[in-house]
C-alpha cells in the first residue's frame, strides 16, 4: 500500500467480499454484544448456546460478537438482522431464549416480539 488510493482500493474490495459472503451464503447474521457490560451480564453462554444450536440445526447463519451495543442495563443483548439489513434486537437473553430465537426467528422466520426492543426496517 502506497498511497491513500491504494487503501481505499482495499477497502472497497473487503466490502464487497463481506457483502457477497453475507448474501450469498447465509440467510440472517446474529450479532452479539460481548462487552465488558454483555459478559458480565451472560452473554458468553447466550452466544454459545447460539452456535450450538445454528450449528446443530446447520442453519445458514453467520453468528459475530460486536462490543457494547449501547444498552447496557438490556444486556445480554443479541441483534439478528436479514438480508435486505432488517434489524430485530432482543434484549436480556439467556440461554433458553436464545434457543427459542434459534427456533422462532431463524428457522420459522417470525420475531418473538416479548423479547425484542425494537426492529429496524430498512
Amino acid at each position: 500500500m502506497k498511497s491513500i488510493e491504494d487503501l481505499k482500493r482495499i477497502r472497497e474490495e473487503a466490502k464487497a467480499k463481506m457483502s457477497m459472503r453475507i448474501e450469498s451464503d447465509y440467510k440472517y447474521r446474529v450479532v452479539v454484544g460481548m462487552a465488558t457490560c454483555g459478559i458480565a451480564a451472560g452473554a458468553r453462554p447466550v452466544l454459545n448456546t447460539l452456535v450450538e444450536e445454528v450449528a446443530k440445526h446447520k442453519l445458514p447463519v453467520s453468528i459475530l460478537q460486536t462490543g457494547c451495543i449501547g444498552m447496557c442495563t438490556l444486556e445480554p443483548m443479541v441483534e439478528v438482522y436479514d438480508k435486505d439489513n432488517n434489524k430485530t434486537t432482543y434484549c436480556l437473553v439467556d440461554s433458553n431464549k436464545a434457543k427459542e430465537i434459534v427456533v422462532k426467528h431463524l428457522i420459522e422466520g417470525q420475531v418473538i416480539e416479548e423479547y425484542t426492543v425494537g426492529q429496524y426496517k430498512k
